[in-house]
């Protein structure tokens, strides 16, 4: 269920039971909350509480500038051992402004903490507080003190590491849309060896590194923050461990914004949410590329989604002979045109590189999806963070022939996305340490506050139906629907009706009917900076 964070700026397939849990592992782990556990949350709250968080100024490291502050907050590696091992969680913090935009007269009163974690799992919110000088986000900014921090295994709070950072790229890569057996057991045996890598380098500790203990984290930092109850957003993946923070305490929520629901039924965690996402992103290719036939006089990539289709076969095919600038393939180009799938506002920019490579000039493409060696420690630490939460967090399929047989079956109705997400995820297949049982998130009347799930109709990221199944569950709560749009993360974005509900729920508590929809935002609009608007179609 990887996504790239905070907003930036293909049918039902029946699907083979799950293999059984690999020999040594504790199949038997339970999602329900421990007694040791719950003893060792209180434990561990009580005593942030206490010590709260010395905010100060931030380490040269996070490369924040001076009005944000940071600290620290303790958490135990093991909450059934709150007293053993504890990590140490970065947070960063931009306190309320009290700055009324509509009104500078007016003194805005503080509200509190709002907390923000923006998915993953391995997404870093630590810049989040950054986020309150945009215009979307400043009556938010006046009435909280916007709070980002890293989770667990994340940066510089305890962080994992899978292999070294400088192997980390692999580039340039292939990614046959119909891969060979060979290269099949070639990325089999990459899986195993990744998975003996993750194993080694973080040890016993890895089995601690989960979306229930995140939700438990969650919970010392509202501690810490000195807030009685929790003030929450949290975005793709951070909607899944806040609606299992929703769900272990329903007392200890004020307000809690899932942007971008992750479908929380326990049998969907995560083998199925991304054989739904891989499918879901094809439809979301097909928005893509009918944008670009829309738009062919600019593009001249041909004036039907199947036309685009072939510009862009081509230029995988080109790729794949001779990568451009010696390190984009066809890898890194699925993987620059996967996150336009994302977010419909890197449209232009994609589309006008591919444009301009397949006219000679491979310029563009090589900036947007050549790799960034600098990046390398810090990608390879996130991909390490997704892998042990995704795998830790339940069963995967252990026989390879599972895998085979359905994203087979899955490739010929979504070839887009399909066997990348399987690479993606396939360590999850070899792991070693103990698999838990998701929890079963739900809550009755009464017991949660009411919350408020946002979601556009065609987010490939988290389908639809994640959000369906979210508001379901959490009794209470209240779905709005950006209709006929794609973009995964709404809030704060350009469509001032999803932004109305935010700011109408975080700032005054006040909500809509049970569900609500909002009008799509604008298309992009199509850039030719480089181009000639009656530039002819790419030669073949």
């Amino acid at each position: 269920m990887r996504a790239p964070a905070l907003y930036s700026a293909a049918g039902t397939l029946l699907l083979t039971t799950l293999a059984a849990a690999p020999a040594g592992s504790a199949s038997g782990t339970s999602g329900a909350p421990g007694a040791a556990e719950v003893r060792g949350t209180a434990t561990a709250a009580a005593r942030a509480e206490a010590e709260g968080i010395a905010f100060g100024k931030c380490a040269e490291v996070e490369d924040l500038p001076g009005n944000v502050q940071c600290g620290t907050v303790s958490v135990p590696l093991d909450y059934a051992r709150p007293d053993g091992k504890q990590i140490k969680l970065t947070v960063s913090r931009v306190r309320a402004t009290h700055k009324d935009p509509r009104n500078s007269k007016r003194k805005v009163p503080r509200q509190g903490a709002l907390v923000f974690n923006p998915g993953g799992p391995g997404a870093s919110g630590m810049y989040f507080p950054l986020i309150g000088v945009m215009p979307e986000w400043k009556r938010l900014a006046a009435a909280y003190d916007l709070v980002g921090y890293a989770p667990r295994g994340v940066g510089r709070s305890a962080p994992l590491s899978c292999q070294d950072p400088k192997l980390f790229f692999k580039a340039p890569s292939q990614a046959p849309t119909y891969p060979s057996e060979s290269y099949k057991q070639e990325r089999i045996a990459q899986a195993k060896a990744y998975a003996r890598g993750c194993a080694k380098r973080a040890g016993s500790a890895l089995r601690h590194y989960t979306s229930l203990n995140n939700a438990r984290d969650l919970d010392v930092l509202r501690a810490a923050l000195g807030e009685e109850k929790l003030t929450f957003m949290g975005a793709s993946y951070g909607t899944y461990f806040g609606a299992l923070y929703a769900t272990l305490f329903p007392s200890h929520v004020r307000r809690m914004v899932f942007d971008s629901a992750v479908n929380p039924d326990p049998t969907q965690i995560w083998y199925r949410n991304n054989l739904d996402q891989s499918a879901a992103f094809e439809g979301r290719w097909a928005d893509f590329r009918d944008w670009i036939a829309k738009h062919d006089k600019v593009y001249g990539l041909g004036d039907t989604a199947e036309r685009v289709q072939r510009s862009y076969d081509r230029a995988a095919a080109r790729l794949a002979a001779e990568p451009a600038g010696g390190k984009v393939g066809p890898g890194q180009l699925q993987g620059a045109f996967l996150t336009a799938g994302y977010y419909d506002d890197y449209w232009p920019h994609r589309a006008e590189a591919l444009s301009a490579y397949l006219k000679g000039d491979p310029k563009p493409l090589i900036q947007q999806a050549g790799p960034h060696p600098e990046a390398a420690k810090e990608a390879e630490n996130g991909n390490a963070v997704y892998s042990a939460v995704e795998c830790n967090d339940a069963a995967w399929p252990t026989d390879w022939k599972v895998w085979d047989r359905d994203n087979t079956r899955l490739a010929r109705v979504a070839p887009f996305e399909t066997w990348d997400n399987v690479w993606m995820n396939l360590p999850c297949a070899y792991w070693s340490a103990p698999r838990q049982e998701p929890l079963d998130v739900r809550t009755g009347p009464g017991e949660l506050p009411p919350t408020l799930i946002l979601a556009a109709e065609r987010d490939a990221a988290t389908p639809y139906e994640g959000a369906l199944e979210m508001h379901r569950r959490l009794w209470g709560s209240v779905l709005v629907t950006e209709r006929d749009a794609g973009t995964h993360g709404i809030a704060g974005g350009p469509n001032p009706c999803v932004n109305g509900h935010v700011d109408a729920y975080l700032l005054e508590g006040r909500l809509p009917a049970r569900r609500a929809a909002c009008a799509p935002h604008p298309e992009p609009k199509p850039r030719d900076r480089s181009l000639k608007k009656s530039a002819a179609r790419p030669a073949a």
